[in-house]
């Protein structure tokens, strides 16, 4: 199910916003002080492209300088690639097909807002972690 869900997602919005993080991410790694901002944009956008089956989790060691990060993703990035998010998934809303995929694109409005201090993992693994059973 999840492969059938992440081409649909792919086809009708994923590639789309995996090219909004792409550009975000080369236009912040134009400066060095950009760079970490920059590979936090292509993270982000790959699980945008293929989101089903991953899930965000909080780092435990992230501290301060993150979330310093954090406000100036918000700045420079966050709030372009959260409107980005918010539009696909209303106009996904809009056919009761769309309806999952556009529940997973209001899903990943958080991690485009606030990206530093999270990490992308396997859904297995984070329930493994959190001593859920996955099957």
């Amino acid at each position: 199910m999840k492969t059938i869900l992440n081409v649909i997602w792919l086809i009708l919005c994923g590639f789309w916003m995996f090219l909004g993080y792409l550009l975000a991410g080369v236009l912040l790694c134009i400066t060095i002080i950009g760079i970490p901002f920059g590979l936090a944009a292509f993270r982000i956008g790959l699980y945008a492209l293929w989101p089903f089956g991953h899930t965000v989790v909080d780092r435990r060691d992230a501290g301060a300088p993150s979330c310093v990060g954090n406000v100036l993703w918000l700045i420079l990035a966050g709030w372009w690639l959260a409107l980005g998010h918010i539009t696909t998934g209303i106009a996904l809303c809009l056919t009761i097909i769309g309806i999952p995929l556009g529940i997973a694109n209001f899903k990943l409005i958080p991690v485009s807002l606030l990206p530093l201090g999270k990490e992308i993992v396997p859904t297995d693994q984070a329930y493994a972690a959190y001593g859920y059973n996955v099957r």
